[in-house]
């Protein structure tokens, strides 16, 4: 469960705005970004370096804490929301939210299940994520839950997940994570067993035709 670092990366200021401007950024190979927070007068609209920014996302997750430098200006940051392209999956645009060492935020943290339910079980995920509030610099990259030797009727809850030190529940209790539960008979089989045993039925004799002459 590997704690973020922070990464590096160069900005520039953005002097353009609109979807044209955006849409020629992006063809250059920017990203346009905007960084916002309490402490901040306004928001700050950048540029980041495509490639750069799709392999932060990509090797540190949505929640990466990054040190930005802006023209030689420096501001922590964490990565708050990405809008991705739905047809070719590049990141259009991207949402940092200002940050200070020691602060406290609330993240929406991926959980994931470790080891193999009991034999005649199937493991459910009905929740990918579990908000919580947790140290900026101490933000998991996920949260593992074992469901080892878990029986079918085991539910595990956001309240009984066993979070990393230093961080705090955020999301409901009652949250439902994972549902062990029985799988569900194949009715495939059936079929098959119902249509082979119509091939070795006998077919119906047919009825027998009526003789002209008899009238």
């Amino acid at each position: 469960m590997a704690k973020p670092s922070i990464t590096k990366i160069e900005a520039r200021n953005r002097t353009e705005f609109g979807k044209g401007a955006a849409r020629r950024a992006r063809v250059a190979g920017d990203i346009p970004v905007v960084i916002y927070g309490a402490d901040l007068e306004s928001p700050k609209h950048i540029l980041v370096d495509s490639l750069e920014f799709h392999a932060v996302v990509r090797n540190h997750g949505i929640n990466a804490v990054l040190d930005v430098d802006i023209e030689g200006e420096s501001q922590l940051s964490m990565i708050k929301a990405v809008d991705q392209n739905p047809l070719t999956f590049n990141i259009d645009h991207a949402d940092l939210l200002a940050i200070h060492r020691g602060e406290k935020v609330e993240v929406e943290v991926p959980v994931v299940a470790t080891g193999e339910v009991a034999p005649g079980a199937l493991l459910m995920q009905d929740a990918e994520t579990i908000l919580v509030v947790a140290p900026v610099l101490s933000i998991p990259e996920e949260i593992e839950v074992s469901v080892e030797g878990a029986e079918v009727g085991t539910q595990v809850h956001a309240g009984a997940v066993e979070l990393p030190e230093g961080l705090e529940l955020a999301d409901d209790a009652e949250l439902l994570i994972f549902n062990i539960v029985e799988p569900e008979e194949d009715p495939a089989g059936d079929v098959d067993a119902d249509i082979e045993g119509m091939g070795e039925a006998e077919t119906p004799d047919a009825p027998a035709e009526e003789d002209e002459s008899a009238e």
